[in-house]
């Protein structure tokens, strides 16, 4: 007489499980570490530099400016978002229109500079 249990077996789907576990896991922990960026306001295209290019983002603040001198800055537009724009902490980086005048841009940066804002970085694609 056995009065031993009998074995046990193994399906075919007790592997599954332990993955679908690992790849909701995944999910979560990607989604839980990604950031959204919010869209541009308008489109802008910028100037080009030569030598290496700075368009990727170093996750500082970013002040957009129209071909027609119009502004944006975190969902501020005009003046409110030149305001928002020198009073926010960090870097801020500035992207410009390449056919903004340069006298509007220098303007601009000196109205920048006359609300406190020490250090703006222009955001530039390779080329030129």
């Amino acid at each position: 007489m056995d009065l031993a249990a009998p074995p046990a077996t193994r399906t075919r789907d007790d592997g599954i499980v332990p993955m679908i576990n690992v790849v909701f896991l995944l999910l979560v922990f990607f989604l839980m570490v990604a950031t959204l960026a919010p869209p541009e306001p308008f489109a802008v295209a910028p100037p080009a530099a030569a030598g290496a290019p700075n368009g990727a983002r170093a996750g500082g603040a970013t002040l957009h400016v129209a071909a027609d001198g119009r502004l944006a800055f975190e969902g501020a537009e005009g003046e409110a978002a030149l305001a928002a724009a020198a009073a926010a902490a960090g870097p801020l980086e500035l992207r410009a229109d390449r056919a903004l005048a340069a006298a509007a841009l220098a303007r601009l940066l000196a109205r920048l500079a006359g609300r406190g804002r020490e250090e703006v970085r222009l955001v530039v694609t390779e080329g030129g």
